[in-house]
């Protein structure tokens, strides 16, 4: 084997499956005046790499483009705390801006989200196709104790982490 191969991490199962099955997160920025914002948006998802649209005028755009990295967090309500789980992660957000990798990720978008089956896709010169690779990846799960935690750090081989069996 050769050791300055990265060594490779799987993705935890529970992360993948929660990435697989929400279709809403919440992205944090930082704000120019050093505030961090918080806003919703859909998403959709090919391993650890997000992809969600936002719009060239919005405040999100602007702090994205001065500070890529950024925070998500996907979970929901459970109707008892001991069946709560969620993924949080940090991320490096980038426009995409080859028209094929738009047109790819529009398709996985509207695969997940049904309401954008028949919609074109948006103007580049109006919306931004965002990819959000995710790096350092928080998953609670408390069906495995209260306050279950595990952490990991994708592993980069190239430009893409590894996410294990894909």
């Amino acid at each position: 084997m050769n050791s300055s191969l990265p060594v490779e991490v799987p993705m935890d199962p529970t992360a993948v499956e929660l990435l697989a099955t929400h279709r809403i997160m919440a992205v944090s920025t930082i704000r120019p005046d050093g505030w961090p914002q918080t806003t919703f948006v859909g998403y959709a998802n090919d391993g650890p790499d997000l992809y969600f649209i936002i719009f060239r005028g919005s405040q999100k755009f602007a702090n994205i483009a001065a500070e890529p990295r950024i925070s998500i967090a996907i979970g929901d309500e459970p109707p008892d705390m001991r069946l709560a789980r969620a993924l949080y992660a940090g991320a490096r957000a980038s426009e995409i801006q080859d028209p094929q990798e738009r047109e790819d990720a529009w398709k996985l978008l509207k695969r997940r989200h049904e309401n954008l089956v028949g919609t074109p896709i948006p103007d580049a010169g109006n919306a931004a196709i965002m990819m959000a690779r995710c790096e350092h990846v928080s998953v609670v799960d408390y069906t495995k104790g209260l306050g279950h935690t595990e952490e990991f750090d994708l592993a980069i081989r190239g430009d893409r982490p590894d996410v294990g069996g894909r």
